[in-house]
């Protein structure tokens, strides 16, 4: 009895295959502008979501979270894969990251209020869910018939 071999290769292939396009191969260019943009739009998103969370407190974080929460899940549904939904999360990410550090002047976009940190935690929670949430497969052909 042969003890099982390993493939070295295959847990790469595991965990680079949420970067990596259909059957591992390497992403077109247009995956990337894709994926590129998205993480533009969660830049923008999280401006955004940052001036009107700010302005309409209870209202204002609820739209900007559900903003945040249509990107993310767009993303994810655009790209049919998890890498959607991470794109724009990390820019999303970073763009906070940078409009919460102060300025020389003492400027600064988030009060150390609850609303700041309700938008910060509540931004991390949806995209995860997003990330994580189960994409239905592809539906079957027209012509074929499971079972038969």
């Amino acid at each position: 009895m042969t003890p099982p071999t390993s493939d070295p290769g295959r847990g790469a292939t595991q965990v680079s295959g949420l970067f990596l396009g259909p059957g591992g191969h390497r992403p077109g260019p247009g995956r990337i502008a894709a994926l590129a943009g998205l993480f533009v739009l969660g830049a923008v998103t999280a401006a955004a979501g940052t001036l009107v969370q700010a302005a309409w407190f209870p209202g204002g974080l609820l739209l900007a979270l559900g903003g945040a929460a249509g990107v993310f899940l767009g993303g994810s549904r655009a790209t049919g894969g998890r890498v959607g939904a991470l794109a724009p999360a990390a820019g999303w990410l970073v763009s906070v990251i940078l409009l919460t550090a102060s300025r020389p002047e003492g400027d600064f976009f988030f009060s150390a209020g609850a609303g700041s940190y309700l938008f910060l935690l509540g931004g991390l929670v949806v995209a995860v869910m997003c990330a994580t949430i189960w994409l239905p497969s592809p539906p079957a052909a027209p012509g074929a018939r499971v079972g038969r």
